[in-house]
């Protein structure tokens, strides 16, 4: 009989819906998934959001708590688990960031609780060493790493396109360096490379996503195909963000599809920095460095794309077809 595991929906965009829809992907031959529905990224208005999508969530968990199967789980409303609920759940923590909390003063409060209630869960995921290291420091001992992974047949395919030909396709100049500074929202650093290369018409600055701060470069919100034809575009990718993100999927695509980067080294995104060898940006110096990077070598390009390679599908889904046959056996 094929186990049942329950989860949220993994639909939309953002790097974390992302690494839940591979793990059904990986799995969907040995797993019946069973969702229900994500409101927070349902609602235009960031006030408050966290705690509309709860209340709306609330009755959907009530309905699960007896049902049979296990559950893959990424979001606080664990919180609303019973005890027996979370001994059946692997809960996969992204990051943890009070800049984007939308729903003061009771978010702090609820991110306290769920670092209390996670030893409880029958295993705890997340995507760098320096989260692992994070929620071990909060008594949360039970936790073990999986990588973002990469269907590297995709890459590869992108690997194989000329640059110069890519960089035709969407407009942009042959002559200048493009920099690729990541997703155009809040806390990534658009600015601070912005503000770097503004003055100097050697420079033309890319940014893709949904665009909530109104990116000063050129910004494209595109499907999967062409976004990574626009990465194999670029010449050096520089991410300089606020925030602690995971293990930044856009960081680590544009390292395998060949672009030399500045990383800035904080929470996973550090992690990526560290396996990769890739300098930090420097504020003072930053259109020094682009140019400095825009010249590596090749060669720093191959070994950049070996290491990752390491972490495409088949160590995606067998690191996750393990854990889930562990939870979900007798």
């Amino acid at each position: 009989m094929t186990p049942v595991v329950h989860s949220m929906s993994p639909q939309g965009r953002t790097g974390g819906r992302v690494y839940l829809r591979m793990i059904h992907e990986v799995t969907a031959d040995s797993i019946e998934w069973q969702t229900v529905p994500d409101y927070k990224r349902a609602y235009t208005v960031r006030r408050g959001r966290k705690v509309r999508h709860l209340a709306r969530l609330a009755p959907h968990i009530r309905e699960l708590r007896n049902a049979p199967g296990s559950f893959l789980w990424d979001d606080l409303s664990i919180l609303f688990f019973t005890p027996e609920m979370r001994a059946r759940t692997v809960f996969v923590f992204h990051h943890y960031e009070p800049l984007q909390f939308d729903s003061w003063p009771l978010e702090p409060l609820l991110w306290r609780r769920l670092f209390a209630v996670l030893p409880q869960c029958r295993a705890v995921v997340c995507v760098a060493p320096s989260w692992a290291a994070f929620l071990r420091e909060r008594g949360v001992d039970n936790v073990q790493v999986i990588y973002n992974a990469f269907d590297l047949a995709e890459i590869d395919r992108v690997r194989g396109m000329d640059p110069a030909e890519c960089k035709a396709r969407f407009g942009l100049p042959q002559n200048e360096i493009t920099v690729y500074a990541g997703k155009a929202v809040h806390w990534k650093g658009i600015e601070t490379v912005a503000t770097a290369i503004e003055t100097d018409p050697g420079f033309r600055l890319v940014t893709t996503g949904s665009n909530t701060i109104g990116s000063p470069g050129h910004h494209f919100d595109l499907p999967r195909p062409r976004y990574l034809e626009l990465l194999r575009a670029c010449d050096v990718g520089v991410f300089t963000p606020r925030m602690r993100e995971g293990w930044s999927r856009c960081a680590a695509e544009a390292l395998l599809l060949g672009l030399p980067c500045l990383i800035q080294p904080i929470a996973g995104l550090g992690d990526l920095a560290r396996l990769t060898e890739q300098p930090h940006p420097d504020p003072r110096r930053l259109a020094q460095q682009i140019r400095e990077r825009a010249d590596a070598a090749p060669a720093e390009s191959k070994t950049v794309y070996e290491t990752l390679a390491r972490f495409d599908t088949t160590y995606f889904g067998n690191a996750w077809s393990r854990l889930l046959s562990e939870v979900t056996g007798p």
